[in-house]
């Protein structure tokens, strides 16, 4: 077979920042290609490592890349081993951090990852799930207390001769704080190595992982080596940029879009985004083709906005969301049809427009409402709110309502 036509597979080219080792020889330990037709030829599924860390509650469309990388190669017949860093979570990945994370309890953690799978689409039809967890031998779920819990002190040692303090600090966020003399301490040395050996509990023939987690993945191929074991290859995505247009979507940075954001938030907030970032959006959170979008820019997203909204919700919740977000711009609140609800029946009144927003969890507390609401982001039926004193007397003057949170956020009132 020639080397030169051997290529990936355009379902798994598609969006990929890196891949290391990227070779086109007829070794199929050097070139991903080759592993893929050596699967095939055997019917040996590739088992495909994918590890979070639980350490927060919620996914957004950042996360989602790799997930949805992760469901193509399921598409394609292979294993998603999907690692609950329930232990390393303990811990917590330096990566991209310049303090030391704080420590989380185990409850803390389980709680997380209870909400991250049902996130993930488990339990759920897998049309509108981000994985697979109905066909029977696509996923694996495991946690990787199985097997770090139980790691005695030789075990911990011989990890840690592998491995010299230069190479951790030739990691990027490691080096900026010792350069800065910001304290990295000791047991966060020990997170890529825990990682790593991740993939030896898995035997992991590919590991998947952002841009920013090269230096992880690559200290998995270097502990399997290790452990005679047959070296993963790294799949690396790009990080996808917030709704600002400027930083990575974060949480921290209020940039994001929620997989559990209603449809008529989540498609309000795609239609939306800079011009600049609709192309990288159409090709890591869709499958549509470039070549098959309209030249007028303004469709395009919207086109865009509706297929990612499709993906969590079903196409039927995108168009109602598409046609309800066209309602707001034109002020026609009362004809809305997928406007998610929110009850105001404990809400006390007399209330002030301030505490109304922070009642009906709009705002965190009235003191951001405040601020919300002089800075003009707060409207009711399409009206602008501008005193956060304004007072609502009686549940007539607010159930049916719409109310507007910037451009992106909509709940009716009821009671």
């Amino acid at each position: 077979m020639s080397e030169e036509t051997v290529t990936l597979p355009s379902w798994l080219s598609r969006g990929i920042a890196d891949l290391f080792p990227l070779a086109s020889t007829n070794d199929s330990d050097q070139s991903l290609a080759r592993r893929l037709i050596e699967s095939e030829q055997n019917q040996s599924p590739l088992r495909i490592k994918l590890g979070i860390d639980p350490t927060g509650s919620e996914i957004h469309l950042g996360h989602s890349i790799l997930f949805r990388k992760l469901r193509s190669f399921q598409d394609a017949g292979h294993i998603a081993v999907l690692i609950i860093g329930d232990f390393t979570a303990r811990i917590g990945d330096p990566t991209g951090k310049s303090k030391t994370r704080n420590q989380l309890t185990s409850e803390e953690v389980e709680k997380n990852a209870i909400t991250y799978l049902e996130q993930l689409g488990y339990g759920k039809s897998s049309e509108t799930s981000l994985l697979d967890f109905e066909t029977p031998g696509r996923i694996e779920i495991r946690r990787n207390s199985e097997w770090l819990s139980d790691f005695d002190m030789s075990k911990i040692i011989d990890l840690l001769s592998h491995a010299t303090v230069g190479q951790m600090l030739a990691k990027e966020d490691f080096a900026n704080r010792y350069n800065s003399g910001t304290p990295i301490s000791l047991h966060e040395l020990l997170y890529p190595l825990l990682q790593g050996y991740d993939s030896v509990a898995v035997k992991a023939d590919v590991e998947l992982g952002g841009t920013d987690q090269k230096f992880n993945v690559a200290m998995g191929r270097d502990i399997q080596r290790l452990f005679d074991q047959r070296p993963q290859f790294g799949l690396l995505l790009p990080i996808l940029v917030g709704l600002d247009g400027v930083q990575k979507m974060s949480k921290t940075l209020a940039n994001t879009v929620a997989l559990k954001d209603d449809a008529l938030s989540m498609y309000s907030k795609l239609e939306k985004i800079p011009d600049d970032l609709v192309n990288s959006y159409l090709t890591l959170l869709t499958n549509l083709e470039q070549t098959d979008m309209p030249s007028n820019l303004r469709e395009k997203q919207k086109l865009m906005a509706l297929n990612v909204t499709a993906n969590f919700h079903g196409m039927p919740a995108a168009i109602a969301a598409q046609e309800d977000a066209s309602k707001l711009v034109a002020g026609l609140q009362d004809s809305l049809s997928d406007v998610p609800e929110v009850s105001i029946k404990k809400v006390n009144l007399p209330v002030k427009a301030f505490y109304l927003l922070s009642a009906i969890g709009l705002c965190k507390s009235s003191s951001e409402a405040r601020r919300q609401i002089l800075g003009g982001a707060v409207r009711l039926d399409g009206k602008k709110i501008l005193d956060p004193n304004l007072e609502f007397d009686n549940d007539s003057e607010l159930v049916g309502k719409v109310v507007q949170l910037g451009k992106r956020t909509f709940r009716r009132l009821s009671i």
